[in-house]
């Protein structure tokens, strides 16, 4: 029996990725914030993320599922922020990184003590370079890359048993960018979902969606820091 915890699937990719393990004979735990859209899930929980208590309840969720082979991580939140709110800052530190860190850490110890399984999160291409228009937001997914390669090399050295793989789509069609901001090679959620569980059974690492990001963020990293410095992102409009 193949077993999958989702949190964040309440809309979106997390959402998609939890229907389409569904669809291939998985079972799977579902959490969220909201969980009004989960009633065709067998497990589901209410979990916030910055909840001290969310990874005991992750933990019983896991439990009620019966075990747990694979946790997907798709809870995040984002905004661009160029006059730096320092409430859209703080929330979300706490929501990428933190609450990030609660529960990925509370999935890899219980993978260590049942005979190791997969980790998979989304991450993002922002993590790539420090962006103007969303500071936050760029710095959390930059932790989050990080934090899933130590955790790699961690396991590899305890012999765990863990693999992981870092997905990192650009923008996506879903709610976390209907802010009335216009975006560039928007990328359709469901076919984003196709390719995050294809990437999982293929056990690949790390996973840019999109060739065309992938040809973007390669071109980032060549551009130097001093001239890095001196670009100017701040070129969304808001949408009529």
């Amino acid at each position: 029996m193949k077993r999958a915890i989702v949190v964040g699937a309440s809309s979106g990719i997390g959402l998609e990725v939890a229907r389409l393990l569904k669809k291939q004979g998985w079972t799977v735990g579902v959490a969220a914030r909201r969980i009004d859209k989960l009633a065709e899930f067998e497990h589901s929980a209410r979990i916030d993320v910055n909840d001290q208590e969310a990874g005991q309840k992750l933990l019983a969720l896991i439990e009620a599922v019966g075990g747990m082979q694979l946790y997907f991580h798709a809870s995040g939140i984002g905004k661009q922020n160029s006059e730096l709110n320092e409430d859209i800052e703080l929330n979300t530190v706490e929501t990428n990184g933190m609450g990030f860190t609660r529960m990925v850490g509370t999935a890899f110890r219980y993978l260590a003590l049942h005979g190791g399984g997969h980790i998979a999160v989304i991450s993002s291409i922002a993590g790539t370079k420090g962006l103007g228009p969303a500071p936050s937001y760029s710095a959390t997914k930059a932790f989050q890359n990080t934090y899933i390669q130590s955790l790699e090399q961690l396991s590899n050295a305890r012999k765990l048993g863990i693999r992981f793989t870092d997905i990192r789509p650009g923008f996506v069609d879903t709610d976390l960018l209907n802010d009335g901001n216009s975006y560039p090679l928007l990328l359709n959620k469901a076919n984003v979902a196709r390719d995050i569980v294809r990437s999982i059974e293929k056990h690949r690492h790390v996973r840019v969606i999109d060739w065309r990001w992938r040809i973007i963020t390669w071109v980032w990293r060549k551009i130097p820091r001093v001239a890095w410095r001196h670009l100017n992102l701040l070129s969304f409009r808001k949408s009529s």
